[in-house]
Parts: structure tokens; sequence; C-alpha cells
């Protein structure tokens, strides 16, 4: 998958603003995430916060071309409703009716792009190289906004077989509708057994985030060799990676989606696509514990 968008020319040594868009912000490890890359590479620039009220979407979104922004990120809870404002969405944001990423082009116009699927699945890379989407079935936990980029990210990569849990069902029967292909809804109450022969187990509930409970999940069905992954990156261990370590599967926090889904926007806004290196995930990692 390409990291590679389209953004308007701009001069050598010209000054960009990019920010992010949501109702809070200033819990978001992105400005410190970005200010890390464009003081890495000597780039004048800022990202900054921008709280947004619910209601004063448009508004704000307009403004970006006021205030001669290169564009911004979007998370909860606008991600949905700037997909229907932008003037264009990339074909991820339209399958998954949601963007998290907008570029202003030279002539005002704003371009939409998902990129948190392609977070998502590099992440995984990450965390077991050589990880294919098509090496066995995968359980999703969960059916929101998260679940919704990881299905689609799973069918695109080949995923044979999708076995998708949730407490309320008709949620997760939805989704399915939604997609089709190969994603099986299953009853919550099956969610141990559904494990059996799974290579790869994605939590996308907020269970075992700060201030949550534990999930609630037994993984003596789940083989070895799966790849377990949570998709929130507070607390960077849940309590769900611990025992899926302990048991000796590889795990991987929410962390490396949030580093994954940024490199294509700093690349869009400021002409570089930015590495990630232990430095810049120790710094993070730093704001968390």
């Amino acid at each position: 998958m390409t990291t590679e968008l389209k953004a308007g020319e701009f001069k050598a040594g010209q000054f960009r603003a990019a920010g992010l868009i949501g109702w809070p912000v200033f819990q978001s490890r992105s400005p410190k995430l970005h200010g890390y890359w464009l003081e890495k590479y000597a780039i004048p620039g800022a990202y900054v916060p921008m709280p947004v009220a619910p209601g004063r979407l448009e508004d704000a979104l307009r403004g970006l071309v006021a205030l001669g922004f290169a564009g911004c990120n979007v998370t909860l809870p606008h991600k949905e409703a700037a997909a229907k404002l932008v003037d264009r969405v990339d074909p991820a944001g339209r399958r998954m009716g949601a963007i998290n990423l907008i570029v202003v082009e030279p002539d005002g116009s704003l371009s939409g792009y998902n990129k948190d699927g392609y977070g998502f699945i590099e992440n995984l890379r990450d965390g077991k190289p050589g990880w294919r989407g098509d090496a066995g079935p995968a359980v999703v936990l969960g059916a929101g906004g998260g679940a919704r980029s990881v299905v689609v990210s799973l069918l695109d990569e080949g995923a044979p077989e999708i076995r998708l849990l949730n407490r309320t069902r008709a949620r997760a029967e939805q989704l399915a509708a939604e997609f089709g292909g190969p994603v099986t809804v299953l009853d919550w109450e099956r969610r141990h057994a559904a494990l059996a022969g799974a290579a790869l187990l994605v939590n996308t509930t907020n269970q075992g985030m700060v201030g949550q409970p534990p999930l609630d999940l037994a993984l003596d069905a789940l083989p070895t060799a799966a790849l377990v992954c949570d998709i929130v990156y507070n607390p960077l261990e849940t309590p769900l990676l611990a025992a899926a370590r302990g048991r000796g599967n590889a795990v991987v926090n929410g962390l490396g989606m949030l580093l994954h889904q940024a490199r294509p926007a700093f690349q869009a806004w400021f002409g570089v696509l930015p590495e990630i290196t232990p430095e810049l995930r120790a710094a993070i990692e730093a704001t968390i514990k």
C-alpha cells in the first residue's frame, strides 16, 4: 500500500501549519509526534490541537483555507461528519464512511483520506515481520469505528475469514452486511471458542484501556502462533496483551497504528515521509507512562 499523497506545491523553507481537529483533542499525542518530526527534519512549521465542538465542524474545515493551513487530522467525534463535508474522499475513506486526514489543495478545495487502516496494517507488520492477511482466520472484537477500519483493512489484505463479535449483535450484523465477503457474526458468548484456529485476534473495544475494566476473554483456544493486537495505546500493555505475551503470542499495541497513520499525513503537508525510530517511540511512550 503506497503512502504517497498528492499535496499542493510549496517552496522549500516556507512555513506550513497543520493540526488536529476533535472534541476533545488535548489528550492526543499527535502534536508531540508531528512536532518531533518537524524538529528532526528542520522543517519550518507547526502542528497544533484544534478543539472543535460538534456543530462547528464545517466552519472549522473551511477556516483551514483562510488561515493558510496545509491540512489537518480529524479525530473523534468528527471522522464521519468530515467525510461528508470535504470536496473529495479517497476510496478507503468512502468504504469506511470516515476520514482522519484532510489536505488543503492549491485551489482551496479539501481532499479527505482515511489512513487508519494503513496504520493498522503497518503496525501488524512491525509486530510480526512477515505477517500476511491471508494466513488464516481473524477474530475482531467490537463493531464501532475502530472495528470498521480493521475489517476493511483485513478484507483488503485477503483475510479468508473474519469472525466478528460485539456485545450488541445487531451492530456487528450491520457492519457485516455492509462489507459482505468472509465476515461472519458470532454471539458475544462464543468469543472464547471463536479463537480456535485463528491467526489474528484484534480487540477494538474500550475494554482494557485506562479507566475501563479488562476484557473478559479466555485465550485457551487461541493458537500460540497467532498475533494479538489491541488498538488502544493507553496503557501500552493492556491485560489482554499481557496475557497473550505470557503464553507466547506475538503482540502489538495501538501506538504503532498512531505512528504509522501519521507518516502519509506528514508527507502530504510538509513534503517529507518521516521515519519511525526507536527514539521516536521512546519519546511518545514517555508521555503515556
